[in-house]
């Protein structure tokens, strides 16, 4: 083998991956704002506002910021974390386009209820095993998939009975999981720093 060859053999070699930060706080705290936004108007918080907050941030941050930590998770080879932070990034994304493109030519109000229930549901399946496979993980990361089960359960019901209080509880919940998946977010941050605050994530339910 001469000299060149070797060298090209040596240019196609797999170089070792550089180390990169964890993308999961990020993608938890995306989801945790747009999720505590979009159910403090669920909840019937927001009634001296648009009610519509949420909008921008399911498309800006929700959405895109979520999806680029789920394509990190891709890099860090875990594929939880890349199949959640993706499937929800684009679930913000589709929910935003969905009122953007959808709702305003709707022929009543009682076809977005419907609309939204068949969403919901689906992404009720959806979580249903990732919260399984969570309890694997953490109590914390459990904790998140469980409350926001229990936000999907709520509304989705609600919004195929078309009732305004089962959809407000589920408000209610959702601003539960949002702050659960903050406090998992600042436990990442906190851990990944390596200083002297440090926050407990809990054992895995399943170990």
């Amino acid at each position: 083998m001469s000299v060149s060859e070797d060298q090209a053999v040596q240019s196609r070699a797999p170089s070792a991956a550089a180390p990169i930060a964890d993308p999961a706080p990020l993608g938890l705290a995306a989801f945790a704002l747009t999720t505590f936004l979009l159910s403090a108007a669920n909840a019937r918080w927001m009634n001296a506002a648009t009610r519509d907050a949420w909008l921008s941030y399911a498309l800006a941050y929700g959405g895109f910021a979520q999806l680029l930590a789920g394509m990190w998770e891709f890099r860090n080879r875990n594929v939880f974390g890349a199949t959640a932070f993706s499937t929800y990034g684009g679930f913000w994304i589709g929910l935003g386009l969905y009122a953007l493109l959808v709702v305003p030519h709707a022929t009543s109000v009682a076809q977005v209820h419907k609309d939204e229930g068949w969403i919901l549901l689906a992404f009720f399946i959806f979580n249903t095993y990732m919260m399984i496979l969570s309890a694997q993980l953490s109590l914390a990361v459990f904790g998140v998939f469980l409350t926001l089960g229990l936000t999907e359960l709520f509304l989705f019901i609600g919004n195929f009975d078309g009732s305004i209080g089962i959809v407000q509880t589920g408000g209610y919940i959702g601003v539960l999981t949002a702050l659960v998946a903050w406090y998992t977010s600042a436990a990442g941050v906190a851990n990944g720093i390596g200083g002297k605050i440090r926050l407990p994530v809990g054992k895995p339910l399943i170990g």
